[in-house]
């Protein structure tokens, strides 16, 4: 059996993938107490110990003696995020950014120096101004003895009904012929390519039907006493503001092309997968159900293909963040078994 340890843990999205990928998950190191406490409730599917602390307190070489193993997390993505575009390079910093952890990372590899790695982060991690500290990271993993594998992909190839760019760094030991990137199987190159530059392949629909259901039905579900819930009602299912314009009788408010962000006002198509989960959505940000409501907890939760079961500690707040934060469960899975069936 394949040993784990997870860093970076969040509420355990990637965690969750790598048991569901056939790994024992021993270890999951997280300093949230709201996401370290979702693990804890949720010891039941993963049984891994959950160490509560700032990662550069932990000695990785207490797992240092461990074969085949493996270490996995997504460092914070803040500081490359698309957010932060605006500020001019010289002022960014990201090398000094507090937040940037890709240093913990490398430390962490080295003093386990496990079998294989699988990193994970956002796809803007690769944009030209992060891209120096991006692989100066990948040097140091290979610094280590690890063959690297750089791979952009978007969840929505692997099955998951969301359209989530991701980028992943997958790490064999020994220093050789690094391994192939995966291939999406829900990829269709006969499909016309749409949002992000990928076709819909899993709609979103079954997967947060069970949840429509009026015992689950939440108080900050209900948008009918704000600003734009008017306009709300009358996007189309798989628009987003600009939808409005092409309305046939409607004669309310619109806005112009670009004037918003483009998830402002975006609603579900039940056939269609959804836009990305965010962590700390605006009021009026999407996706909202076809319904014309915000999603449920299960909902979100299902939409990052989380186990039914999965249970989620603290406020409506801080279980959003952690939801939005986390990894597919669904990409996770995919993504460490294919390390696993490169391990040397």
């Amino acid at each position: 059996m394949v040993k784990g340890v997870s860093i970076f843990s969040g509420a355990g999205g990637l965690d969750v993938g790598a048991h569901q990928a056939g790994v024992d998950i021993v270890a999951c190191i997280e300093n949230d107490p709201d996401a370290a406490q979702t693990l804890r409730i949720n010891n039941g599917l993963l049984g891994a110990d959950v160490l509560e602390k700032d990662i550069k307190e932990v000695d990785f070489r207490v797992w240092s003696n461990t074969e085949p193993s493996v270490l996995i997390g997504g460092p914070p993505c803040q500081p490359f995020s698309k957010n932060g575009y605006w500020v001019k390079n010289d002022n960014r910093l990201i090398e000094h950014d507090p937040r940037n952890m890709l240093g913990q990372f490398v430390r962490a590899l080295g003093e386990m120096l496990p079998t294989g790695f699988l990193f994970e982060n956002v796809e803007s991690i690769l944009h030209p101004t992060n891209k120096s500290t991006f692989e100066a990271f990948v040097k140091e993993a290979e610094a280590h003895g690890y063959a690297c594998t750089v791979f952009r992909t978007n969840s929505a190839d692997f099955g998951v009904p969301q359209k989530r760019k991701r980028v992943f760094v997958f790490g064999v030991k020994g220093g050789g012929t690094a391994i192939p990137c995966p291939v999406g199987r829900y990829a269709d190159p006969k499909k016309p390519h749409q949002m992000n530059g990928h076709a819909p392949y899993v709609g979103v629909g079954d997967f947060i039907a069970p949840y429509a259901g009026q015992e689950f039905s939440e108080p900050q579900e209900d948008a009918s006493g704000g600003t734009y819930y008017q306009e709300l009602l009358n996007v189309p299912s798989g628009r987003n503001y600009i939808g409005l314009r092409d309305v046939e009788g409607y004669s309310g408010r619109t806005f112009r092309s670009g004037g918003r962000f483009w998830n402002f006002l975006y609603k579900l198509h039940p056939d269609e997968p959804s836009i990305t989960i965010a962590a700390q959505p605006g009021p009026w940000v999407g996706p909202f159900h076809w319904d014309s409501r915000r999603l449920r907890v299960p909902e979100i939760a299902a939409i990052q293909t989380f186990p039914k079961d999965y249970q989620f500690y603290g406020t409506r707040r801080s279980v959003q963040k952690q939801i939005g934060n986390a990894v597919p469960c669904l990409l996770g899975q995919e993504m460490v078994a294919h390390l696993m069936n490169h391990l040397p």
